[in-house]
């Protein structure tokens, strides 16, 4: 009778179970190591998928033992704690697996590289399953139709998806039938194996946590939660619906020309489901077909990106370990995407300041938002040097674009000249009008919308003051607007008595006509 033992690895992604539905086990003796199993259990007490998946197998590996093709027994001692405390960093675990196939001189089956080459090299005789791509029609996926964005499936509710474009997205209820929580425990199965054996390199576990578990399958991200993270089993799927490239957005000659040339510093905004990502994508690909090296930083990593992009997910957990590698490959632009984290925002300030231009994604319902999420979280007057072009995307189409001005001026709504302090201008790109002005009042940061009837208001009485200007001198004059109603008017020496006038009252007049507070200078000639 043949011997095996199986590690973790193959118990996880089912291969042990696909072996013995082939009749390649057949008979066999399959000797499960305690510490196989309580690594399994510890997994699952924690709320980790790849336990619960494990543990299914077992008890589907119980179910043939019960019918005779194989005959399975439990063997050796339970890990202690310095054994679980050790198992990923030195394989405490594996090696308690490989102690086991030793005494009973079985043979050793895995898919972990490093298991098997250790084996090797204790004399064990040990059978690598080399990880393979199984194609399988993954159950989610009834759910879904050409124009779902999409699913949501929960315990005891009926399944739901979001269909339509972004702009036009209706939820919809797509079955019947209320879903089980057996029902949604086999689909997070499904996925958990897809995802440990049959993806590929497009499919990958990105987070798994207590209660919450995030992996994608290529195009596909799904989100499985369970208690003690939330209230019942949850799947949330999503997927991409369009992939577009720049040209297909209608964006001005003078934006192209900007996102060509001149923006480095570059924040792509707008809520949930709003075509943030389809653009963002668009816009890698537009600097990759510039001959620029371009590197995301993601997690999940999920944007549908060409192969030439490299996507990379934290390092060690941490997107610091991952921006200290990204300065070594000297990308030319890094996407950054899901910036919410107060250490997402110093890392990209960080890789900006150092040179690396930056695409940085960020949620927010109105553009000035994003610039109110770097507020606190670096020096204000930092902010102009790291974020030049502010892109709002709603409805899947470019609905504004900021640039960022960095001046020492007098904020509006104040008056006295003394109050002149450094002062961000947030200025429509089109247009040029600035829309808000970001400074300090004391310890406070204000955010102060200049609304568009004083824009209009100023517009308006400077161009009255250069008509009346006009008729009193016949020299060169030059006006500056200061805001809150003043601005300056510099004018040729021999001209400054004539508007002035006898006591004031030439200036009294067009200071009352226009509506401005004059300051006359002399011009230099």
């Amino acid at each position: 009778m043949k011997t095996v033992v199986p590690d973790t690895s193959v118990i996880v992604d089912g291969r042990i179970t696909e072996m013995v539905r082939k009749g390649e086990l057949k008979g066999a003796k399959i000797i499960l190591p305690h510490a196989v199993l309580s690594e399994l259990e510890h997994q699952a007490n924690i709320g980790r998928e790849t336990g619960d998946a494990g543990l299914s197998e077992i008890q589907a590996l119980v179910e043939f033992s019960k019918k005779g093709e194989i005959k399975l027994e439990y063997e050796g001692e339970r890990p202690e704690t310095m054994h679980i405390r050790g198992a990923k960093r030195m394989g405490e675990i594996d090696a308690l697996i490989r102690g086991i196939a030793r005494e009973h001189k079985a043979t050793l089956i895995t898919s972990d590289k490093v298991q098997h080459q250790v084996a090797i090299a204790e004399g064990i005789d040990v059978l690598f399953i080399e990880a393979e791509v199984i194609e399988r029609e993954l159950t989610f996926k009834r759910f879904f139709t050409p124009d779902t964005l999409s699913i949501h499936l929960k315990e005891n509710c009926l399944p739901l998806a979001k269909v339509g474009k972004p702009g036009s997205i209706n939820l919809v209820q797509v079955g019947e039938q209320k879903l089980t929580k057996e029902e949604l425990q086999e689909m997070s199965k499904e996925i958990v194996e897809t995802a440990k054996s049959g993806g590929g390199a497009d499919a990958f576990i990105e987070i798994d946590r207590k209660g919450a578990t995030v992996v994608q399958l290529r195009e596909y991200r799904c989100a499985l939660a369970r208690p003690p993270f939330s209230d019942g089993f949850e799947i949330t799927v999503v997927r991409p619906l369009l992939k577009l490239s720049l040209e297909d957005y209608p964006l001005s000659k003078k934006l192209k020309d900007r996102l060509s040339e001149r923006a480095e510093g570059v924040i792509i905004c707008g809520p949930p489901g709003a075509g943030k990502s389809t653009f963002t994508a668009a816009l890698a690909e537009f600097y990759l077909a510039k001959k620029k090296i371009v590197k995301t930083l993601e997690s999940p990593r999920d944007l549908q990106v060409v192969d030439e992009i490299t996507q990379y997910a934290p390092l060690e957990g941490s997107f610091e370990k991952s921006s200290d590698i990204l300065l070594l490959v000297r990308p030319d632009y890094t996407v950054y995407d899901e910036m919410r984290k107060t250490e997402d925002f110093r890392i990209y300030t960080d890789m900006r300041l150092a040179g690396v231009g930056m695409v940085g994604v960020v949620h927010a319902s109105k553009p000035i938002d994003a610039i109110h999420r770097f507020l606190g979280r670096i020096d204000l007057g930092v902010i102009p040097q790291i974020v030049d072009t502010v892109i709002f995307i709603k409805d899947g189409h470019v609905q504004k674009v900021y640039e960022l001005d960095f001046r020492v001026k007098v904020p509006y709504g104040m008056r006295e000249e003394d109050l002149a302090r450094p002062v961000i201008e947030v200025k429509d790109f089109e247009t040029g009008d600035s829309e808000y002005e970001i400074y300090k009042f004391g310890d406070e940061t204000v955010i102060l919308p200049v609304s568009r009837g004083e824009k209009l208001q100023r517009r308006f009485g400077e161009e009255k003051l250069h008509a009346l200007i006009s008729r009193m001198v016949s020299r060169e004059f030059r006006i500056e607007q200061l805001g809150a109603g003043k601005a300056i008017l510099f004018l040729h020496p021999h001209d400054i008595p004539s508007v002035i006038g006898r006591k004031g009252k030439n200036i009294e007049k067009l200071q009352k006509r226009t509506g401005l507070r004059l300051d006359v200078r002399e011009m230099e000639v």
